[in-house]
């Protein structure tokens, strides 16, 4: 628990399960919905709890009205400001809506939780609509920070994460301890439709092991898979237990389930995408306030590779069992990255609470010590990541002058501010530099190939990717 002295009152406003959303998710998950939002609003809960502060929730609109004093009939306000806000990008829309022009005071004390993130043109509505790239659910014009990824996609964005069940934390008890591995996988996919089109490569799997399924019905499905349907938590967890391979079909994209599959010991079958997919060419990107191309089903978990992670093209079979081979000649343990683990989770969410300050100017938080000045012709995302690092956005404003700039050797000739480019500051061969004049639209993803980026990277600790060395 956090000491008494930085208890703080939060309000949590997850728009998407309200009935006036319509988006109808927590009735989804029971038949096959998607579970990722909701197991890390659950997660979120959980975690504020444990740290021991006073979180209200509300899920609906008349409980959110309720809570800020709105239509009460002149009742006083019911409880005090809150010192944090956590919502969705609905639930933002929801905020504005009830509040109208005062919810601007609460502004920058909002974090939003975003599942893919949004992009800084995306969120910076005149920059979005001038360069026609609007979206449903951008223009928001929030601090990119501000947004609170599922995994950690960008470093424009705010990585929050959610917590992994495993096999660790189930260690105690007696349906894993029943559980042996036996000579199977399972296919990741509850909807029939996600398995169309997949049977050569399922047939290939089937050569090597026994097919088992959680979808909810049967049609479309090859008459070898044994399809147990939709199964609670505790049931997939001892399923995953007891097989040795988890098997991606190409979507859903980027859901907890793998690296679930790979804390219970079980290897994933993670396939490419080719070509990339993006909001530019997917439907199902269609709308997202990104253009980030992810190149396999699940790109965390590429990351985290071999022998755990087995990224494959599904219509190269030769490929497919040169994998099922090299895992099933081993022994795979089970492996959960830090930053997924409840103690994870909890440091990262009360460093954030704590020391995250996006309502000051004079922001100490990461602190400088932490800044490491790297120039390149790409991508800050891109430089850093290529330098061992990661693209810090809380760095920007204090590379944007010249004077800091001539302390890492760039020496300005001439010089202006200017907000007509996502990659400032920024120079050019005659030493010509430009600076940021708005800060919404400081980037880390963007590149121009004819000028170099001064990036703001920094070290972070290993497996807890949102934490810098000294950032705790």
């Amino acid at each position: 628990m956090v000491s008494d002295q930085t208890i703080i009152l939060i309000l949590v406003h997850p728009g998407v399960v309200t009935a006036e959303s319509k988006a109808r998710i927590a009735e989804a998950a029971f038949n096959g919905g998607p579970l990722g939002e909701l197991v890390q609003w659950s997660d979120l809960i959980s975690t504020l709890h444990i740290l021991g502060h006073h979180v209200y929730l509300t899920a609906s609109l008349p409980d959110l009205r309720h809570y800020f004093g709105v239509d009460t009939g002149g009742c006083p306000h019911f409880h005090s400001n809150p010192n944090l806000i956590y919502t969705d990008i609905i639930g933002l829309r929801q905020i504005k809506s009830v509040l109208k022009g005062p919810w601007f005071k609460y502004r920058c004390i909002i974090r939003v939780l975003d599942t893919f993130g949004t992009e800084p043109d995306f969120n910076h509505i005149s920059w979005a609509n001038k360069h026609k790239l609007a979206s449903p659910f951008g223009g928001l014009n929030m601090i990119p920070l501000q947004f609170y990824t599922m995994f950690p996609h960008t470093p424009d964005n705010t990585f929050l994460g959610f917590v992994v069940q495993n096999q660790l934390m189930s260690e105690q008890s007696e349906l894993f301890k029943s559980n042996k591995r036996q000579n199977q996988a399972l296919v990741y996919g509850k909807r029939a439709e996600f398995w169309e089109g997949k049977t050569a490569y399922l047939d290939v799997i089937h050569k090597y092991l026994e097919i088992h399924g959680t979808v909810n019905n049967r049609n479309a499905l090859p008459n070898y898979v044994k399809n147990h349907g939709i199964v609670k938590g505790t049931d997939v967890q001892a399923l995953l237990r007891q097989s040795k391979v988890f098997v991606g079909l190409s979507f859903p994209y980027e859901g907890p389930a793998p690296l679930e599959a790979l804390a219970n010991g079980c290897a994933f079958l993670n396939p490419k995408l080719n070509p990339p997919q993006s909001s530019l060419n997917t439907k199902f990107f269609k709308g997202k306030p990104n253009i980030r191309e992810i190149i396999s089903q699940h790109p965390y978990a590429e990351a985290i590779g071999e022998p755990y992670v087995w990224t494959v093209d599904m219509n190269n079979l030769t490929e497919v069992e040169g994998a099922l081979n090299a895992i099933l000649n081993q022994t795979i343990e089970p492996y959960l990255p830090y930053e997924f683990s409840c103690e994870g989770m909890l440091q990262r969410v009360n460093v954030l609470i704590e020391k995250q300050d996006l309502c000051s100017s004079a922001a100490s938080w990461p602190p400088l010590s932490a800044l490491q000045v790297v120039k390149a012709q790409m991508s800050c995302k891109t430089a850093c990541q290529k330098a061992g690092l990661i693209c810090e956005p809380a760095f920007f404003p204090h590379l944007n002058n010249a004077n800091t700039l001539a302390k890492n050797s760039v020496d300005c000739q001439t010089s202006e501010f200017s907000a007509n480019g996502l990659v400032f500051p920024a120079y050019n061969s005659t030493q010509h530099c430009w600076f940021q004049s708005d800060p919404l639209l400081f980037s880390c993803v963007r590149s121009d190939e004819s000028l170099t980026r001064v990036c703001p990277c920094r070290d972070f600790i290993k497996d807890q990717i949102a934490l810098c060395k000294d950032c705790i």
